[in-house]
């Protein structure tokens, strides 16, 4: 019996789901580059190296915004990934693979090239629309006449669709996420308190004291470069001053929410307003996130349990479940004699 890999190549994070092991695996999409094409480390390992590496390891990040940068360097850490993660069951496997929707044919061929014209010579290869497989990860059945609408806030876009009858009415793909949220929290904190920090105290700022409505109080020390001494030193940082550095990017997002619920069809808007507005993605953790959407749409929100992990979830009920497997499809690959 072959295995089945549901797969989704996120900007930040890689998460595989093995059908074999019912498991699923999610590490950060890094790679550790040493002298210019040897790879060093990969996942939760290359990331722990990122801004503190010497010159000669190159920390990189082999997905930007939501498409493959690096194809070689992606191919061989995600055979890597699967190879230690299903005690070498990739042979022949067959793959599911979650891709962003208004990409070009091209980056979606990527995505299906990587596993098609692999050494493990899988059993097949299907391709997903992620909006799709998120909505199913949510427990929602999409092959229902009723309108949906998610929100996937990743890394380096946000993606914002309306569903019915197994299909994308409306979609939107916004080349923001988590990631220009932290560079707004280090420019902020730069421009105000002439304080310099890394993105990796900027993103933990955000998952702990990050809200989506002003009136926290919650503080947390960190440690930057002071501009004006030079010297490494000591802040506290409250959630109102984050709060301060985000809120325009949360109110971007917003904004592009209610851009698309004034193109929805009517009958379709009436069962959004009847079932909320869905939010997942690793972003969607910032607290209060759903208080803010609702305020601004007058809709209700649903947040997602695990929502960096309904994407992968929602490939597995596609591969097990024959309703759903309408929802994939294929591309032919050419094979050069």
């Amino acid at each position: 019996m072959s295995n089945t890999f549901g797969i989704d190549l996120g900007t930040c994070n890689v998460k595989v789901f093995c059908k074999a092991t019912g498991k699923v695996l999610n590490e950060k999409n890094t790679i550790a580059i040493v002298n210019k094409n040897q790879m060093y480390a990969y996942g939760d390992q290359a990331y722990a190296m990122y801004e503190k590496a010497p010159e000669n390891i190159n920390v990189t990040f082999p997905v930007i915004n939501g498409v493959i940068a690096d194809y070689a360097n992606m191919q061989t850490m995600i055979f890597e990934f699967l190879e230690k993660y299903s005690k070498g069951k990739v042979r022949g496997a067959e793959f599911v693979v979650a891709v962003p929707t208004d990409i070009t044919e091209v980056e979606k061929k990527a995505f299906f090239d990587i596993f098609a014209k692999s050494k493990v010579k899988p059993k097949g290869v299907l391709l997903c629309e992620k909006p799709l497989a998120d909505a199913v990860g949510l427990g929602i059945d999409v092959n229902e006449p009723t309108g949906v609408m998610v929100v996937d806030i990743g890394a380096d876009t946000t993606e914002i669709s309306v569903m019915s009858l197994g299909g994308l009415v409306l979609s939107d793909l916004l080349h923001f996420g988590g990631n220009r949220i932290d560079e707004s929290i280090i420019s902020h904190l730069k421009r105000t308190y002439s304080l310099v920090i890394g993105q990796k105290t900027a993103m933990t700022l955000k998952e702990k004291l990050g809200y989506g409505v002003p009136g926290a109080e919650d503080s947390m020390v960190i440690v930057g470069r002071d501009l004006v001494s030079g010297l490494p030193v000591e802040r506290e940082i409250s959630t109102e001053i984050v709060y301060e550095a985000i809120k325009d990017n949360l109110n971007s997002i917003c904004n592009s929410i209610k851009m698309i619920l004034e193109k929805t069809p009517p009958e379709l808007a009436k069962d959004i307003i009847h079932s909320g507005i869905y939010i997942t993605g690793g972003s969607s953790k910032i607290h209060r996130l759903d208080e803010l959407f609702t305020e601004i749409t007058g809709i209700k929100v649903n947040c997602a349990e695990n929502p960096e992990e309904t994407v992968v979830q929602g490939l597995n009920k596609i591969v097990s479940d024959e309703k759903y497997k309408r929802l994939t499809f294929t591309m032919k690959t050419k094979i050069y004699k």
